[in-house]
């Protein structure tokens, strides 16, 4: 269901990291816990957007690109 995903994106991604400071706005990444690398990024999208999706899909990977040249995906094992 698109619309169970486009909520899921929503709430996960946009609300979570859109005009954020990840040193100090996003939990994981504040008082210096995760260092907010790409594939750090792209691993804690794909965790929760699974987690709030639940067992209606399963996502298959996850990239977070800063330009056109440099980016990182992260794909779950199993």
């Amino acid at each position: 269901d698109l619309r169970v995903l486009d909520a899921a994106l929503q709430r996960e991604v946009m609300a979570r990291f859109d005009h954020r400071n990840l040193n100090t706005d996003v939990a994981e990444f504040a008082d210096g816990k995760l260092i907010p690398t790409g594939e750090n990024l792209a691993r804690l999208i794909a965790e929760r957007v699974q987690a709030a999706l639940g067992d209606a899909a399963r996502v298959s990977s996850a990239t977070v690109a800063e330009d056109a040249s440099l980016s990182a995906t992260w794909c779950p094992i199993g």
